[in-house]
């Protein structure tokens, strides 16, 4: 009876194990799928959009205590989490031409809300690469509370 118990622990562990690789796979897929759709634009790229003065929204789609670590800073910029997208975001951009790039702290809900976005009709739509993190990395300014700090990562 023991081993029969034991059979039966391994075989549900496993199954579950299955079904969670499953899911991940599945929600990479729908990450990839937004990713292809808005396309991404990298740190360097940002960072000179920025340093140039262009015309464009970035917004911020991470979730509140996240944005205590501080965040990207440019002349607009808007904070709307990922989860009152759909609610905030058309009384909040109410030009649906104008360029918004998306970021969060990896890249993955950027890409959702920025297709999101564009099922909205927002037409000049993509999200930054590898989120707040590449950014970081690339030895970019993050503001924060404390003011504008560098990481001394990679060169840009």
């Amino acid at each position: 009876m023991m081993n029969f118990k034991n059979l039966f622990f391994i075989l549900v562990l496993f199954g579950t194990n299955i079904l969670v690789a499953q899911d991940a796979s599945a929600t990479n897929r729908l990450i990839d799928e937004a990713k292809k759709e808005v396309g991404e634009i990298t740190p360097k790229a940002l960072y000179e959009m920025i340093d140039d003065d262009e015309d464009f929204i970035l917004l911020d789609v991470r979730e509140g205590r996240q944005k205590y670590s501080g965040g990207i800073y440019a002349d607009e910029h808007l904070s709307i989490s990922r989860g009152n997208l759909e609610f905030e975001v058309p009384r909040k951009i109410k030009d649906k031409n104008a360029f918004i790039v998306t970021y969060c702290l990896a890249g993955s809900r950027s890409a959702l809300a920025a297709q999101t976005l564009k099922k909205l009709a927002y037409k000049n739509v993509t999200s930054l690469a590898g989120g707040l993190k590449a950014w970081a990395k690339a030895n970019n300014p993050i503001e924060t509370s404390l003011g504008v700090l560098k990481l001394h990562g990679e060169k840009k």
